[in-house]
């Protein structure tokens, strides 16, 4: 750790094996029925930045959120959240985190307005608290006029915006998003994006998976490349986006860690 430098995350040596379907060894031409989607990832992320994690689809990234989010466990290695380990203080890491992620989708048969006040009661925020921040974020992301009307008749915007209002009803210090934009129209990806680099403002550290390479390039500090579930590259984004750009970057790395160069 550079000195003055705290960082937030710290992930050692995560590993996660999966037991593959029969249907699953068959498409994967794996027969031993073990597919390893986590394979000794090792990573930190600063106070007050925004670190993105790039990689093709079945590279490990949605499972290492997983594990940090201490939605699943980790068969070896361990992760930190703010010194809590997600392994032997889950609850006390899982109240340092907000995590957004198109798998987990609020219920479409509640209101915005209800989904918000039973997500900042699970998280023991006072109702003073609460209001102020409801008022704050509702009016942000223009959920007034739809705070009580079902999420099931919202646009794919705001269903995505009630989903982030929601994951930070505790004002978290540890801030995940897997593919925040995804699915948006371009204005309310830019008020997703503006609200993120206003986070980082705040000194909030952010874990922004996604496939978009200029959203990394635009508000990232850091990044790792994740293929076949280990760190292949990891850097400054600014250092490595000197001489090419970080699709080039990327696809260049691809292919050498595939064996097409």
């Amino acid at each position: 750790m550079e000195q003055g430098v705290e960082n937030v995350l710290v992930a050692r040596d995560l590993k996660k094996t999966f037991k593959l379907s029969r249907k699953q060894k068959k498409l994967e031409k794996n027969p031993t029925g073990l597919k390893v989607a986590v394979d000794g990832l090792s990573f930190s992320a600063r106070r007050g930045e925004i670190y993105g994690l790039l990689g093709p689809n079945g590279a490990g990234k949605t499972t290492t959120l997983r594990m940090l989010a201490t939605l699943i466990k980790p068969d070896e290695g361990d992760a930190e959240i703010n010194g809590y380990s997600v392994l032997k203080q889950p609850d006390g890491a899982r109240a340092q985190i907000g995590f957004l992620t198109s798998e987990l989708k609020p219920d479409e048969f509640f209101t915005p307005n209800y989904m918000f006040d039973f997500f900042s009661a699970l998280h023991g925020v006072d109702e003073r608290t609460r209001e102020e921040r409801k008022a704050d974020l509702f009016k942000r992301f223009g959920l007034d006029e739809v705070a009580e009307t079902k999420i099931a008749e919202l646009s794919t915007g705001m269903k995505q915006k009630t989903s982030i209002a929601i994951s930070l009803v505790h004002d978290p210090e540890f801030i995940i998003f897997d593919e925040p934009t995804n699915g948006l129209d371009v204005l309310t990806a830019k008020a997703v994006t503006d609200f993120l680099l206003e986070l980082k403002a705040r000194g909030k550290t952010i874990l922004l998976s996604t496939h978009i390479f200029s959203l990394v390039e635009k508000i990232c500090d850091r990044v790792g490349v994740i293929i076949d579930g280990k760190m292949a590259l990891e850097g400054e984004v600014k250092e490595l986006v000197k001489e090419k750009n970080l699709e080039e970057v990327f696809f260049d790395l691809y292919a050498e860690r595939k064996g097409e160069k």
